[in-house]
């Protein structure tokens, strides 16, 4: 799954300096499952609160599940949809995807999120594959 980079941006990129704001527009783009997957967490957790919001549900395909591991695998997609956002990201096997608030207090939180622990008590079979 890579980007749908526009020319304008290639150049950009090219040049040295890319402007930010247009390459999380070309990650929306792009990678429209994940960026609306992220979103709905944002607004989630804005408007529920409490230390996170996650997302347990297995993509509906292929492509969809490629778009998350695009946008979380990548350091600078990750990172920008991170400032963009104003959350941290954590991400678990194929699907499960959460975002913490910046705030300090739930850091105990995000750590046990993305412990070891944590990662071997999300396994399943049907996750097998992913």
């Amino acid at each position: 799954m890579s980007l749908d980079v526009s020319p304008a941006l290639l150049e950009q990129a090219e040049r040295g300096e890319v402007d930010e704001a247009a390459f999380v527009d070309c990650v929306r783009t792009s990678l429209p499952y994940a960026w609306e997957m992220i979103s709905s967490l944002v607004v989630q957790l804005k408007v529920d609160g409490g230390d996170f919001a996650d997302n347990q549900t297995p993509p509906p395909d292929e492509q969809a599940r490629g778009q998350l591991l695009r946008a979380l695998a990548s350091d600078a997609i990750r990172g920008a949809l991170q400032r963009h956002f104003g959350v941290r990201l954590a991400f678990q096997n194929c699907h499960r995807v959460a975002v913490f608030p910046l705030d300090s207090s739930v850091d105990e939180r995000l750590t046990r999120f993305t412990s070891v622990r944590a990662q071997l008590l999300n396994q399943s079979p049907e996750l097998r594959d992913c």
